[in-house]
């Protein structure tokens, strides 16, 4: 089987619960917090540990990717970059100071979603993100760029600060709807899909291989999704009915609406996927849609013992799937689960390749 790369998150944007919807103070966003997730994600020798990125809620994700690089010995750090947020040329500044100081090891989430304050359709947000992502990456790779589009008019040379290895890091990006679908042909390096069926992901993988032939280019496919493992099947399930037993249906409503992607095509499959379900939430017989009733965004979970988990990542290793960025509640609690019953049963390591150019 091929090597993977397995990743953890860390929940910057107050997602961290003992129970879903029901608020914890001790597992509210704050640096003590989330750098204890990383540093335990470090030290069982994850891959990469998604840093996400929020307005309303939790702390700033580049502050803290600068604060806690320095004590991160092995990890990179997958930091989401909201595109819109910063002018380009300070953004490529920034981009390589954090990559500086974690010694080359930084990747790159890009986000289309909604400023915060600003609505924009589908297929101008989009647009935005891969002009930005192609002047970030010409910068990045230390070209001057001269650049003209809908969004960014530039004419600039790159800053004299470059990464480690004075290339771009990897673009990491998600989205389901035609322009998303468009804007990662173009420009990502790693397409991340949502948890959904096996069939569901071959068809997604299906049609972004022919979007990102078309314009000279070929993507690596990523999976994001939650996991619960405990040391028998059934100890899994009772420890997912655990999580929702004290979820107000109402405040679930209320936590996906205040996303700033709760209206996205990637947010109504997982949706669909709920509905889909059987009455205990699994689509698959180890893919529970319940943490959806409570979350925007990867709303399912690989649920089972240690060889059925490790399965899962198996089965979806063999049709394609490179990169895993796995999560779970609470989230210090379940990667110390992970990395004990699951981490050592998968040969992983980081990705490795040079990207093909933006296509605009």
């Amino acid at each position: 089987m091929a090597q993977s790369e397995i990743s953890w998150f860390s929940a910057l944007c107050d997602d961290d619960y003992e129970f879903l919807g029901v608020p914890d103070d001790e597992l509210k966003s704050s640096w003590e917090h989330c750098r204890n997730i990383v540093m335990t994600a470090d030290r069982y020798r994850f891959d990469n540990v998604l840093l996400p990125s929020g307005y309303a809620l939790g702390i700033d994700n580049t502050a803290f990717a600068a604060a806690v690089a320095p004590l991160a010995q092995h990890i990179r750090l997958l930091l989401a970059v909201r595109c819109g947020e910063l002018v380009v040329p300070q953004l490529a500044r920034q981009m390589a100071t954090v990559d500086q100081i974690l010694d080359g090891r930084l990747t790159i989430n890009i986000i289309s979603s909604d400023l915060p304050g600003e609505k924009l359709d589908s297929e101008p947000r989009y647009r935005r993100s891969t002009e930005v992502m192609y002047v970030l990456r010409e910068l990045l790779n230390r070209n001057p760029v001269e650049f003209k589009g809908d969004f960014l008019d530039v004419t600039i040379d790159p800053p004299r600060i470059s990464t480690v290895s004075g290339r771009c890091p990897l673009f990491y990006f998600g989205g389901l709807s035609p322009a998303a679908r468009q804007c990662a042909a173009a420009g990502a390096d790693v397409f991340l899909m949502w948890p959904d069926t096996t069939e569901g992901v071959l068809e997604v993988k299906a049609d972004m291989d022919r979007r990102a032939a078309e314009v000279g280019r070929t993507l690596r496919y990523g999976w994001r999704s939650h996991v619960i493992v405990r040391e028998s099947e059934d100890a899994a399930r009772a420890a997912a009915g655990r999580l929702l037993s004290r979820l107000d249906d109402e405040v679930g409503a209320e936590i996906r609406k205040r996303s700033l992607d709760s209206t996205s095509a990637g947010v109504a499959r997982q949706a669909e996927l709920r509905e889909g379900s059987d009455d205990e939430g699994y689509v698959e017989r180890h893919l529970w849609t319940g943490v959806g009733r409570a979350r925007s965004g990867a709303g399912a979970a690989i649920v089972g013992d240690p060889d059925q988990v490790a399965a899962k990542i198996r089965e979806l290793q063999g049709i394609g799937v490179e990169a895993f960025i796995l999560s779970g509640y609470p989230h210090q609690a379940e990667c110390d689960l992970f990395a004990r019953y699951v981490l050592p049963q998968l040969d992983h390591g980081r990705l490795e390749f040079e990207p093909d150019p933006v296509a605009v």
